[in-house]
């Protein structure tokens, strides 16, 4: 079964300071950012240090996994704002699941 493809970047280990502002804009430089959206902790009301970037197409998030700079075959690393982040195309579960 051919995997799917994502539009999705999922983006991790970045500081809890980031904003979904400082995130598009980091990615913009790669394609069309539709969403850039960290995860909130609910109590704390502060990102968890994780989230998501959303471009128009498939090709621009491929072409922004394969500009990062690293020698990972999977996934690639990035220093931002002295953090390594670790970034890799979202899984995406198949309905239902």
């Amino acid at each position: 079964m051919a995997k799917l493809l994502s539009r999705q970047l999922f983006v991790t280990r970045l500081s809890f300071y980031t904003t979904n502002q400082e995130l598009k804009k980091l990615f913009s430089r790669f394609g069309s950012v539709t969403e850039a959206k960290l995860v909130i902790d609910e109590k704390t009301q502060r990102p968890k240090g994780f989230g998501f970037v959303t471009f128009k197409s498939e090709d621009e998030a491929r072409n922004a996994l394969k500009a990062m700079n690293g020698r990972v075959s999977i996934s690639r690393l990035l220093i931002i704002n002295g953090r390594l982040i670790f970034v890799e195309m979202a899984q995406t579960a198949p309905p239902g699941e």
